[in-house]
């Protein structure tokens, strides 16, 4: 075959690689804006102040979602308290400090790739079991949380671990070169060089602790009221929403209105978790 063909057929193949690459990010991009778009016509008239800092009135139906957003702000706080410094923890002493060869770190590995697995049905089920009824915690956020930190595990352990076995060899080599032990490295070199993978392991684990309902239903509980204390038992916005479309005869506007915050906040957290990840992690390279 002559060698201007096969140029051609190599541009051919990869002009039409680049068109499907770009045909399925729009239509990503197109989910997501009929989706927003049909919450923004369904739940902008409904959204206002007083929607925010109102407690719910009449199942919901009127008032707003002051105490929800305070349930669900405290029991995202406790689960990420809890699971950011195990998870990290264990994710640099998975990648720095125990060969991938040994038993014990594969056990360790295949037991958080099984967690990973597990429905969040059966971490509700656990929650309300361990935390609920043994530890005598009842159905209140400190349960909840506490259930929620579970489930971030697996993603917080493997998202942090590929992250820091993506740093190149040479972060470590130069930093043995220069006398400097394993904690400094790690702490000033390779956590800062890993920070992209950490930021994203951090905004999967809030997406998915704001989305989660089967598990808070057996343990932080459906009551609505302003919590208390964290023993008290608080409902996340995602319960409201799901409460407010399947049991609530005309709770669909609230439901629309609640599911538009929602959004809102997750794209709020993840500008914001971008933007002081990369600020940080420039700060420590150039440090």
């Amino acid at each position: 075959m002559p060698e201007t063909s096969v140029k051609s057929a190599h541009a051919y193949r990869d002009r039409l690689a680049e068109l499907v690459v770009y045909f399925v990010a729009f239509l990503v991009c197109a989910a997501f804006v009929w989706i927003t778009g049909d919450l923004v016509r369904g739940g902008i008239a409904h959204l206002s102040w007083d929607f925010l800092v109102d407690s719910p009135r009449n199942a919901g139906r009127a008032g707003g979602i002051g105490s929800i957003l305070v349930s669900t702000a405290l029991i995202l706080l406790i689960a990420l308290m809890v699971a950011l410094p195990l998870g990290w923890t264990a994710a640099a002493l998975l990648a720095e400090y125990m060969p991938a060869s040994g038993s014990f770190g594969y056990t360790v590995r295949h037991s958080l790739q099984v967690l990973a697995g597990v429905p969040s049905i059966i971490f509700g089920l656990f929650g309300n079991a361990f935390f609920s009824i043994y530890l005598g915690m009842g159905f209140s956020i400190l349960s909840g949380g506490l259930t929620l930190a579970c489930m971030l595990l697996p993603i917080l352990v493997s998202t942090a671990e590929a992250g820091l076995h993506a740093v190149p060899d040479a972060y470590r080599q130069s930093a043995a070169a220069l006398g400097m032990s394993r904690t400094a490295t790690l702490v000033h070199l390779l956590l800062p060089a890993a920070a992209p993978a950490l930021a994203a392991g951090l905004l999967l684990g809030i997406g998915r602790a704001m989305a989660e309902t089967a598990a808070l239903l057996f343990t932080s509980g459906y009551v609505d009221r302003m919590p208390g204390s964290l023993l008290d038992s608080g409902r996340t916005l995602a319960i409201h929403i799901f409460d407010l479309s399947m049991n609530v005869p005309g709770g669909d506007a609230p439901a629309h209105a609640s599911a538009l915050v929602l959004i809102i906040v997750l794209l709020l957290i993840n500008m914001v978790a971008m933007r002081l990840t990369t600020g940080w992690q420039h700060r420590k390279i150039t440090s």
